[in-house]
């Protein structure tokens, strides 16, 4: 067997390669919290597993931390629309097109 193959072997016998199990709840997309602990549990069993590689794992970790700061952000500084509706966190303040091509 090529010493460069990236197959991985036990015994020298090849072994399948498995499905991140946190790739298909990445894939449809995260919008609560309870998403978010599924992904987070499922990314943890696959970076023990080594289906995912250390570098993913950190960087799904790192965009993680950075959507919780933006919901903790949200929950302190947010606002209520009209309605009642959720807090909503202006991060800037959009120009209507008139403005923007006069500006």
């Amino acid at each position: 067997m090529d010493q460069n193959s990236k197959t991985k072997t036990v015994h020298g016998k090849a072994l399948a390669q498995k499905t991140a199990r946190s790739l298909p709840i990445a894939i449809k997309g995260i919008y609560t919290s309870h998403e978010f602990a599924n992904f987070m549990s499922a990314l943890m069993s696959d970076l023990i597993e080594g289906t995912v590689s250390p570098n993913i794992g950190n960087a799904a970790c790192n965009a993680g931390g950075k959507l919780l700061k933006v919901c903790e952000m949200e929950y302190k500084y947010g606002t209520v629309g009209n309605h009642m509706k959720p807090k909503t966190l202006v991060l800037s303040l959009r120009e209507s097109n008139d403005e923007a091509i006069q500006g």
